[in-house]
């Protein structure tokens, strides 16, 4: 499902990204939970900024961004350091209110997962050890 959620990023499908990360989250234990979490606030801050919620994006940018630099920097294959980065970019041109750039700086962020992602590879099941 992991590659079901980057497909609908990649594609500015980020409502429907939200959706399919919201099901990983639910369901994920830690460190999943907070990389799950992160990406999907980063899907809604996205879908936000498309829509010209410029606070809502902000908000959920920080958050995001927080919560992935919890993570270990290739969590699942993807360069985390890379999404951090734009998504931190895509933040400071909001805030700056370049709205212009914004378009750019989404498409930058939705071609981060591709590039580093092991396509094909779900994340194993996490077991509980006794």
């Amino acid at each position: 499902m992991l590659q079901k959620a980057i497909a609908q990023f990649n594609n500015g499908e980020y409502y429907a990204c939200h959706d399919t990360l919201e099901a990983l989250w639910t369901e994920a234990s830690e460190p999943d939970r907070t990389f799950y979490q992160g990406l999907l606030q980063i899907a809604v801050a996205c879908y936000h900024a498309s829509r010209g919620n410029q606070r809502g994006a902000i908000l959920l940018l920080g958050e995001g961004t927080h919560r992935l630099r919890q993570c270990p920097p290739n969590h699942y294959g993807l360069d985390l350091t890379a999404l951090i980065v734009a998504a931190t970019t895509l933040q400071a041109q909001l805030q700056d209110q370049e709205s212009a750039l914004i378009p750019l700086h989404i498409d930058r962020l939705t071609q981060v997962l591709p590039k580093n992602t092991r396509l094909g590879e779900e994340p194993a099941p996490k077991t509980k050890q006794t």
